[in-house]
């Protein structure tokens, strides 16, 4: 798998948890086969990081399930 990934294109889409008044959260962006495209959506212009997609299911489900110490209420 490349590690190189123009996303100069990329259509990217706020978290569903974003309270919508600028409060910390993250986006991503769909269309990459296998991986996925995250940024910090009050820093567009800033770096992304690109995630092999099972990496960031994983990730994400153990955020859901409190295995790094916040409560699972919180996402």
């Amino acid at each position: 798998m490349s590690t190189n990934h123009d996303l100069s294109r990329a259509v990217w889409r706020k978290s569903s948890y974003s309270n919508g008044t600028g409060g910390s959260c993250v986006e991503v962006a769909d269309g990459y086969p296998g991986v996925l495209p995250v940024r910090d959506s009050k820093d567009p212009e800033g770096p992304a990081l690109v995630f092999r997609a099972e990496a960031w299911t994983a990730f994400v489900a153990d955020v859901k399930e409190g295995r790094f110490g916040w409560a699972p209420g919180l996402i």
